[in-house]
């Protein structure tokens, strides 16, 4: 797992020569994750490492004259340290820190002038202590919340701190405000002339309350004022689309993703669309398609444009006409395309990878040949033999065709019956691919096989699909998850009494709803989990969500004890369970976790719960992740394996 190397964030230089992107890997001495920037050549004849520094380097990026190499970084700071912009040279020489803030770069853009680059700046906590402060042992201010909500995972405790647009000029290191207020601002984009910046915002008389994202243009001047590029009631470049707006060549249109309306909340589909830069009504142009589409970019020629499509558990890269018509997929087939740059001379280099392949950064041919580029995982591999991965269809009680995997363990035997795991994916509104899982085959080189499916809730097949759990969780994707178990027992695969299951977040939301409801699973691992949904109102950050999926508590007191079957129907679980969390989740608190194991402790079920300090939903410390990988294993082989086998603990 140290030896694992998760590569991201492609970039192209201007001339298409070089591909930059990230690699992070575990520095199991610091305990930490550690992510460095890297540089490979398109013709595939060099492969550089750029940044060696143990503090992580972020969003590499090229100047538009190819002159400078710049990433986010916080060196030379302590370990809560700011992110700071830095600049590198490529012509020799050591990173230069350009900005010196109280405050966090979170994202970044070069203007086409290669002069200015516009920032998004997160303020600096007013109450925060210094690290002076803190080695003084001075005491902390109170935590004042007057906001609607008032929490979220990693940032914590909500105040009135801000990320706002600036523009800084890379010769004077000045700095602009360009959006100061009470707003939050996301995803700049320049205009090809270099005079205006469109972004992404939610406004109102109290953002809190909706999640109404509206696009913006500003004058990329001091004392600007921005004004509402879109205006409907549809959410626009919100930021967990991760698409950032994009310009036409020409600065006549402006390309963005637009999600559903409000009651769809994240089930909805996310939609390509293109609005006059001149203000106008947004035009789709993938109307008529069921699927969910991020990340457009013109084609050089303005005439076409590039974003990655999902469907049923592949993402491809496609292309459709700027006025709209047929798409065509440009790279497709049993992968992920988890990202894409554009050069000005068309080259393309892809972020992919397969059930036997990582991600890798690959340069992209045409005919949708693949040059290896990073080659970050090849040596690993090597040393590796892998579960089979085969894509599987089994049919759900009520006749849906549910879609996931069956994986192997590796040394399988024809006409052996294997202990097997159940695993469920979060979300709910995500979907298990054709990319590479570690997990799966960690549990396929101990002896077990693994089934895992995507349930009604997940993405990849439509809206009605995804939205079939509305206010109705661990009912229909309860039958179906448990359908590719059947299917599994039908192939003679998994033996049907040696069953596990588990996963994280919504999977571990869905562990307590499937061990609830059905009795043949000998063993269950839940993780970052809510049984009693009553708790998570108020406790975490899905206020919103809460209020318009379920209604509020005192009003519609039944939907809630609906989907919080678990922990009202604790007592029919009798599956030994382990459950985790992270202390510091405010995504899916660990008050929850405790009530679950509370249930069952005083059930007499067998049950331990594991509590990772300093952790948030995400459990990133890697002697913690890798602490949570043996204690998987380890209460899966107290169950499910013989005693005495050789399978356990490898």
């Amino acid at each position: 797992m140290a030896q694992l190397r998760d590569v991201a964030d492609p970039q192209l230089s201007p001339d298409g020569a070089w591909a930059a992107y990230t690699v992070t890997r575990a520095d199991t001495a610091a305990d930490k994750r550690n992510a460095d920037v890297w540089m490979a050549r398109t013709d595939g004849s060099q492969n550089l490492r750029i940044t060696t520094d143990p503090k992580s380097e972020t969003k590499p990026r090229f100047s538009p004259d190819g002159k400078y190499l710049s990433f986010l970084s916080s060196r030379g700071e302590d370990d809560a340290g700011d992110a700071q912009l830095w600049l590198l040279n490529r012509a020799g020489g050591e990173a230069e820190k350009v900005t010196k803030l109280r405050g966090s770069v979170s994202d970044y853009v070069w203007a086409p002038d290669g002069k200015r680059i516009a920032l998004i700046i997160r303020d600096a906590d007013p109450d925060s202590l210094s690290a002076a402060q803190k080695t003084k042992k001075k005491t902390a201010p109170p935590i004042v919340i007057d906001r609607f909500q008032f929490k979220q995972d990693i940032d914590g405790y909500l105040n009135k701190q801000r990320q706002h647009l600036y523009v800084f000029d890379v010769a004077t290191r000045k700095l602009v405000n360009l959006t100061p207020g009470a707003y939050d601002e996301y995803l700049p984009a320049w205009s090809p002339d270099g005079k205006q910046l469109v972004f992404s915002s939610k406004r109102g008389a109290d953002p809190d309350r909706h999640n109404n994202f509206d696009l913006f243009l500003i004058d990329a001047q001091s004392g600007a004022t921005a004004r509402p590029l879109t205006t409907s009631e549809l959410p626009d470049s919100a930021p967990r689309y991760g698409s950032r707006p994009a310009w036409s060549p020409d600065g006549k249109s402006i390309a963005f993703v637009q999600g559903g309306p409000k009651e769809q909340l994240v089930y909805a589909l996310h939609q390509l669309m293109v609005v006059p830069a001149s203000g106008g009504t947004p035009r789709a142009l993938t109307a008529g398609l069921d699927r969910n589409t991020t990340k457009p970019q013109w084609a050089p020629d303005g005439k076409s444009l590039y974003f990655l499509l999902e469907d049923d558990r592949a993402v491809s890269l496609a292309r459709v006409p700027a006025a709209g018509g047929k798409i065509e997929k440009v790279l497709t087939g049993a992968r992920e395309v988890g990202d894409y740059a554009l050069a000005r001379n068309g080259q393309l280099a892809v972020l992919t990878g397969q059930a036997q392949q990582p991600n890798e950064v690959f340069a992209l041919g045409k005919k949708a040949a693949l040059r290896p580029l990073s080659k970050q995982n090849d040596e690993w591999l090597r040393g590796l033999t892998l579960g089979d991965v085969t894509p599987i269809q089994a049919k759900s009680k009520d006749g849906t065709q549910v879609s996931g995997f069956l994986i192997k363990p590796v040394g399988y035997q024809a006409g052996r019956k294997y202990p097997t795991l159940l695993r469920i994916h979060g979300g709910p509104v995500s979907q298990f691919g054709y990319g590479f899982s570690f997990e799966w085959q960690y549990f396929a080189a101990n002896g077990y096989a693994v089934v895992v499916a995507n349930p009604r809730g997940s993405s990849g097949r439509g809206l009605d699909y995804s939205k079939a759990i509305y206010a109705d969780w661990g009912n229909k994707d309860t039958d179906d998850v448990l359908a590719v178990v059947d299917y599994a027992v039908a192939q003679g695969l998994a033996d049907p009494d040696r069953l596990g299951v588990g996963g994280w977040s919504y999977g571990g939301i869905m562990t307590d709803q499937v061990i609830a409801r059905d009795q043949r699973f000998k063993a269950a691992v839940s993780g970052a989990s809510i049984g009693n949904v009553l708790a998570g109102y108020g406790t975490d950050q899905y206020i919103r969500d809460y209020e318009t999926e379920l209604g509020t508590p005192w009003k519609n007191t039944d939907v809630y004890l609906r989907v919080s079957y678990p922990f009202f129907h604790a007592d029919q679980i009798h599956t030994p369970t382990l459950f985790l969390c992270g202390e510091k989740d405010f995504n899916v608190p660990l008050l929850n976790t405790e009530q679950m194991y509370q249930a069952l402790k005083s059930l007499n079920v067998p049950t331990q719960l594991v509590i990772y300090p300093g952790q948030f939903h995400g459990i990133n410390t890697p002697s913690y992740v890798k602490d949570r990988y043996a204690r998987y294993l380890a209460w899966y082989n107290k169950y499910l394996m013989p005693k005495g086998s050789a399978s356990s603990g490898q």
